[in-house]
C-alpha cells in the first residue's frame, strides 16, 4: 500500500508591493569644493576639488607609487612629498591618513 502525501495547502505567500529605490542624494557638504593647501598640492595637484575626490587622487598616488605597506596593507609607508603630509611621520594607517590630510585642507 502506497502512503498518500499529505497536502496541506500552504497559503500564498503574499508579494509585498516593491517600491522603486529611492536615488542616494549626495550631502551638499561634502560635494563642496576645498582648496588643498602647497603641501597637500604636490600630491593632488593645486585646484579646489571635493574631499572625497582628494581622498580618491592621494589613494591613487599612494598605489601607483606602492606606498601600501605589504605585511599590513593597513599602512601607508610615506615618501618625501608623503611625509611632509602626514607631519614628517614615516608610516600612517588608513584611518589616521584622513584625519592628517584634513589639515592641510581649507574650505
Amino acid at each position: 500500500m502506497a502512503k498518500k502525501a499529505a497536502t496541506k495547502s500552504k497559503p500564498a505567500a503574499k508579494k509585498a508591493a516593491k517600491k522603486p529605490a529611492a536615488k542616494r542624494k549626495p550631502n551638499p557638504a561634502l560635494m563642496k569644493p576645498v582648496q588643498p593647501d602647497a603641501i597637500l598640492g604636490v600630491v593632488v595637484g593645486s585646484k579646489p576639488a571635493p574631499r572625497g575626490q582628494i581622498t580618491k587622487k592621494l589613494r591613487d598616488y599612494i598605489k601607483k607609487n606602492g606606498l601600501q605597506d605589504a605585511k599590513n596593507k593597513r599602512n601607508i609607508n610615506a615618501d618625501d612629498a608623503l611625509k611632509a603630509v602626514f607631519g614628517g611621520k614615516k608610516t600612517v594607517s588608513m584611518f589616521e591618513m584622513t584625519k592628517l590630510v584634513s589639515k592641510h585642507i581649507g574650505a
